[in-house]
């Protein structure tokens, strides 16, 4: 299949667009600094294409003789915050503009990758794809807005739209470059080499729902391959259904750095003065739908640290402490 994925040198993207690749598919990987852009090892089989956003045109020739469309670039949650009307600019209109160009070009699937922080903040309580989204935070509501250009996806188009939510991915980036340090477990991972340390900036017991970066190419993968039979399920949670403490994940990469690194990092908490004592409700996201869909078992937690640990190792060096003597 010929299949366009944008952001696709970006954390998520560049992952899914190498395994498409390995398993033969035509990949074309869209950027909108194509002067710049020097695809790496794992996507030098891909098609570079420049990606015009505010040109109709543009995109409506990206999506030409293209079987599927995978959304994977947009503003992360920081950025969001610091822009929101950029957020909702490109999370919201760009993401329609897409759309709408893959609609006349009659492509068979659109893929959109969302979030799961589109139900609340905290994330608390059972949450399934019917949950009621409440949060305000841009990142959730310039995600609503690119979420209802697939929604509005009129059902006699050649074109199947699916939404897909994520929840805290973590992972292996096609390089140290890509811009997924700022995730807690990629940056957790990178801390234990350079500063033999885990340090939290809070708590550490809210609940968060963990997945590996592996899984989500798979189900992905999975997606695009499943025949092109309309889907009822427009909106997937992509979730491992289990909720894990963030002091929880912490130890686990305490643990699993003693084996991979030789040694275990400290784990560094706030002082209690420091730290909002919050009493965090238990969480639960239901991944039944995507079960029914995609029989893809979760994957094991510990094994996809260890190669992200591995990955840190090779990329980045221990910063010694700086010893200053008295004056």
């Amino acid at each position: 299949m010929r299949i366009l994925v944008t952001g696709g040198t970006g954390f998520i993207g560049g992952r899914i667009a190498a395994r498409l690749l390995r398993f033969g598919h035509e990949v074309l990987v869209g950027t909108s600094n194509i002067r710049t852009c020097h695809l790496k090892s794992e996507l030098q089989s891909a098609t570079l294409v420049q990606t015009d956003w505010d040109e109709e045109g543009s995109l409506l020739s990206l999506c030409k003789d293209v079987d599927i469309v995978i959304h994977a670039a947009g503003m992360n949650a920081a950025d969001c915050d610091a822009d929101p009307i950029a957020a909702l600019a490109f999370n919201g209109d760009v993401t329609a503009s897409l759309v709408a160009a893959a609609v006349k070009a009659c492509v068979k699937k659109f893929f959109y990758f969302s979030t799961v922080h589109v139900y609340s903040s905290p994330l608390e309580g059972r949450i399934t794809e019917d949950t009621i989204t409440v949060n305000k935070h841009p990142y959730a509501t310039s995600h609503l807005s690119g979420e209802n250009a697939i929604l509005e996806i009129k059902e006699n188009t050649a074109t199947q739209g699916l939404i897909l939510r994520l929840s805290n991915v973590f992972g292996v980036p096609i390089n140290s470059k890509v811009n997924c340090w700022m995730l807690l477990v990629n940056d957790l991972c990178r801390q234990a080499v350079e500063t033999h340390t885990l340090c939290l900036n809070s708590s550490g017991k809210q609940l968060r729902d963990f997945i590996g970066l592996n899984e989500v190419c798979q189900i992905v993968h999975h997606l695009a391959e499943m025949s092109n039979e309309k889907n009822s399920n427009r909106i997937l949670n992509i979730v491992s259904g289990q909720s894990m403490s963030v002091i929880a994940m912490s130890k686990l990469i305490q643990t699993r750095a003693r084996i991979v690194l030789g040694f275990e990092p400290e784990l560094i908490l706030p002082r209690i003065t420091d730290v909002r004592e919050t009493k965090y409700k238990n969480l639960k996201i239901s991944r039944e739908k995507l079960n029914t869909i995609c029989n893809i078992m979760p994957s094991d937690l510990s094994c996809e640290i260890d190669q992200l640990l591995a990955f840190c190792k090779k990329s980045f060096e221990y910063k010694k402490p700086t010893l200053y003597a008295p004056s």
